[in-house]
């Protein structure tokens, strides 16, 4: 593909079709002196204090980035979608310059940061009825209760003879999505935000018209469940809607690739956080039982003292409860791990056995004591004895 192809934007036609007039909102958001632009908190914080409503504010983020990012033409062909975001955002306002996924991180920051609800999209794009090969990001975002789509990139300027010519075209700037469907296929049919999603097949075969009257998918909710899912839930889900909705290239087959790896990582990583749980809780459970042992031992070690030196009744009493309890929790702790590996499932049983051998022992300890309190104190010493049928004493 030519270069020429990446970013022509038919300034001509297209053009005529935003009628509003923005200077004054332009004139305003340009101002923004450079000792805020070091930052996308500096730049909303600019932008919060001149504008109130929500169009004014996505226009004056618009046009900023529009009028001040040049497009790098050495790094186009450079897409890392996978980059940090808050590297992405500082790279591209340190040196003014970036590809698509720089334009669209740093629109979509600073709207978030203007209380705009806004999204980052992926997706490749349409040009002269030829598809293009690399991928491509833009923003869709809420105004006014309705979706519009915001392409920070193609809306600044075109590639023409290897250059970057900078000419602001505001048919990217809050496109409706029967009218971006047409050069911009996101991955994910959700970011088409149509409730008749267009196949990636009659987008290849320019097919986009869209039909209101039929609808086979409710963009809304699938939204408003997105928003409140987890990450590994959205590459779930977005797995089953890219291929419900047919993979059609390399780049849908790259998109699907990593969102399988992901979920795979996630779920090697929720597996072994899973069975790192469960050794912690097996190591709780073995110190459970130590305290336990060590209070246990301690009380027959005084028992077979014949409970001297001497202490209370109550004293006396008062040493079995703390075994017990830390006998118990052990065994709890123990009961609570469900499905461990191999490699802790037979110290499990082990210390599962010990705790029950020593909560046996226990109860024998509670047996003598209740036998003890309820034998006169003249003849308790002779419960310290075992005999045999030959009367011989056995301590």
């Amino acid at each position: 593909m030519k270069l020429k192809y990446f970013l022509i934007l038919l300034t001509c036609s297209l053009s005529t079709l935003h009628s509003q007039d923005f200077s004054k909102v332009d004139k305003l958001a340009l101002q923004i002196p450079d000792s805020l632009t070091q930052s996308s908190q500096g730049i909303a914080n600019y932008i919060n204090s001149k504008f109130t409503n929500n169009k004014d504010k996505s226009r004056a983020i618009f046009i900023w980035i529009a009028k001040n990012i040049q497009y790098d033409i050495d790094n186009m062909f450079a897409i890392n979608f996978y980059q940090s975001k808050s590297e992405i955002i500082n790279n591209i306002l340190k040196n003014k310059k970036g590809i698509c996924m720089h334009y669209a991180e740093l629109f979509n920051d600073i709207a978030n940061k203007t209380n705009i609800k806004s999204f980052v999209i992926t997706g490749y794009t349409k040009q002269n009825g030829f598809v293009g090969f690399i991928p491509h990001a833009w923003c869709g975002a809420q105004i006014d209760s309705a979706w519009f789509f915001f392409d920070p990139t193609w809306g600044s300027g075109y590639v023409e003879n290897g250059k970057f010519i900078k000419q602001v075209n505001n048919y990217y700037y809050k496109t409706k999505p029967e009218q971006l469907i047409k050069s911009h296929m996101p991955f994910d049919p959700l970011w088409q935000f149509l409730n008749s999603p267009v196949t990636h097949q009659n987008f290849y075969d320019g097919k986009t018209q869209v039909d209101n009257k039929k609808s086979s998918f409710n963009f809304t909710d699938t939204l408003k469940l997105y928003e409140s899912q987890s990450e590994i839930e959205r590459y779930v889900s977005e797995s089953n809607r890219i291929e419900k909705n047919e993979v059609k290239n390399s780049l849908l087959f790259d998109r699907l690739q990593h969102i399988k790896r992901e979920i795979e990582y996630y779920n090697n990583k929720k597996h072994t956080e899973e069975q790192n749980a469960k050794v912690k809780d097996y190591n709780s459970a073995t110190v459970s039982y130590n305290e336990g042992i060590n209070l246990l031992n301690a009380f027959i070690q005084y028992r077979n003292t014949q409970f001297k030196p001497k202490k209370s009744d109550e004293e006396i009493k008062n040493m079995i409860p703390p075994a017990e309890e830390k006998l118990i929790e052990s065994k709890l702790i123990l009961d609570g791990i469900k499905e461990p590996e191999v490699t802790i499932l037979g110290l499990i049983k082990a210390l599962n056995k010990s705790t029950d051998d020593a909560i046996n022992n226990l109860n024998e300890q509670k047996t003598f004591l209740k036998k003890y309190f309820n034998t006169a104190k003249p003849f308790r010493k002779s419960l310290f004895y075992k005999y045999t049928w030959m009367g011989i004493p056995i301590n």
